[in-house]
């Protein structure tokens, strides 16, 4: 293979990798949900704005889809410390949302869960704040994603007080 094919096809495997880390995360998510959502969150009182269960996943899976092309846009970008900032935030939110599943479901210790949402919110929003840096439309595709944490931080919220005496923390 000449060097011309291999620098075409770096960023190519650049984009999979990206593509295979997060997918990587949803899986693990995934997991923890099937793993500990029956009937433990049936039985739990929810918000009345809680979405029926068949919209999560198309919703993640857009949401993890649009995460990785931003970093991998992010990636592609020259090296500077915005860059390694942003990269670092990247990963760390992928992190802290597999924790989220692995406490709210898995555990079922929605407080603990809605801790570690506010983490997750501010390392997606301090990744747009550095993706802006290097790369404008990396950081509003995740403006989505920074949306739809709010929103399942206000459900989370909903479930901890909806739920004082049957949670433990």
């Amino acid at each position: 293979m000449d060097i011309d094919t291999r620098a075409r096809q770096r960023p190519l495997l650049a984009l999979f990798g990206f593509a295979a880390v997060t997918a990587l995360t949803a899986v693990i998510g995934a997991k923890a949900t099937i793993r500990g959502k029956e009937p433990w969150y049936r039985l739990i009182r929810k918000s009345r704005l809680n979405p029926p269960d068949w919209v999560f996943g198309p919703v993640w899976t857009t949401l993890f889809a649009l995460s990785a092309v931003s970093g991998y846009r992010v990636w592609r970008t020259p090296p500077s410390p915005a860059r390694t900032r942003a990269l670092t935030l990247w990963t760390a939110q992928l992190a802290l949302n597999a924790n989220w599943s692995r406490l709210f479901f898995g555990q079922h210790r929605p407080k603990a869960a809605f801790v570690d949402l506010g983490a997750l919110l501010t390392s997606v929003g301090g990744y747009m704040q550095q993706a802006q840096q290097v790369d404008k439309p990396a950081a509003y595709l995740m403006a989505p994603y920074l949306g739809w944490v709010r929103f399942a931080g206000y459900l989370n919220k909903e479930v901890v007080r909806k739920n004082p005496s049957f949670l433990t923390a």
